[in-house]
């Protein structure tokens, strides 16, 4: 039987940054802001939004001297965070030059235990507070600061999935990278001169120990491949036979085993149904909470979206 390639996009970077800082630029000029803030973690897509707001604020700032704009970077840390989270985002932030603070929420966390134990003793669900903490903090800044907060969602995690926190690190007032699959988010950041942290390995510092891939049971790329068969038109029937996802799974299947020494999905078929799941979780959420997202344009083989 042949079937029908499942198309992954293209872009070109100096384009791309450009259209998601005129959009971030836009912005906070529409809205009547300062500039903009956004948790500092030292991740590739916290990094890549830092610097596209930064290199579209200068540019901006170069043209414009009396109507200056600011990007200013929060690190937010907690006991779960390893000290080298904190260094990676002081050195993102020194490297660009860009204002910043560190912040602890755990103090915040101890409070809330006083009046909750039963969550702060859930792993699931302190990690959930505590992504909500670092919102609280980031909110307070903004309207202090009269600063527009940047998600640092990306498509594959906010859209695909929907792996974030809804009043946590899914309430913020711009997304910019939220067009971009973690793939591209990588190819900026390199593009942008973070080729250290482009490949640096997905959490959201949430747990001891926490990976993206290991609460997923699959890495993005993966969830890229699904969601783009969806954009595509492809039927779920059609999407757990095709031999680009089957391969895909496969890998993936035993990548987790060989990391971890367990298996977090036995079969393809209930990996793939995982992300059915979490994509239709993903909608549902989107509606709660619409941050608009930075317009940008992707090439495909044969044409562009």
């Amino acid at each position: 039987m042949t079937y029908r390639k499942i198309k992954l996009a293209r872009m070109n970077p100096e384009l791309v940054a450009n259209q998601i800082g005129d959009f971030i630029v836009g912005k906070t000029l529409q809205w009547g802001k300062s500039g903009g803030i956004l948790g500092l973690s030292g991740g590739v897509d916290s990094t890549t939004v830092s610097a596209l707001a930064k290199r579209a604020f200068d540019k901006h700032n170069k043209i414009n001297p009396s109507n200056k704009l600011e990007i200013v970077g929060y690190l937010l840390p907690s006991k779960t965070n390893s000290s080298e989270d904190e260094k990676d985002g002081r050195n993102v932030a020194e490297k660009l030059g860009i204002r910043y603070e560190s912040i602890s929420i755990e103090p915040l966390v101890e409070a809330y235990s006083k009046i909750d134990l039963s969550t702060v003793n859930s792993k699931f669900h302190k990690g959930n507070l505590m992504s909500e903490l670092r919102a609280l903090v980031l909110h307070r800044k903004s309207a202090l600061e009269n600063k527009i907060i940047f998600g640092t969602g990306n498509r594959d995690e906010d859209y695909g999935v929907g792996y974030y926190t809804l009043w946590g690190d899914g309430a913020v007032m711009i997304s910019p990278i939220g067009n971009l699959p973690k793939r591209l988010v990588r190819e900026m950041a390199r593009y942008l001169g973070f080729s250290d942290l482009a490949d640096r390995i997905p959490t959201a510092g949430l747990e001891p120990g926490q990976t993206d891939f290991k609460d997923l049971g699959y890495q993005y790329e993966f969830v890229e491949l699904l969601s783009e068969a969806r954009l595509q038109r492809f039927t779920e029937e059609e999407i757990v036979k095709h031999p680009q996802v089957l391969e895909m799974a496969n890998y993936n299947l035993k990548s987790y085993y060989d990391k971890f020494g367990i298996n977090k999905f036995n079969l393809t078929n209930e990996m793939i149904g995982d992300f059915f799941y979490r994509n239709k979780g993903a909608q549902i959420k989107g509606k709660l909470i619409q941050p608009e997202i930075a317009p940008v344009t992707l090439f495909y083989d044969g044409g562009l979206k």
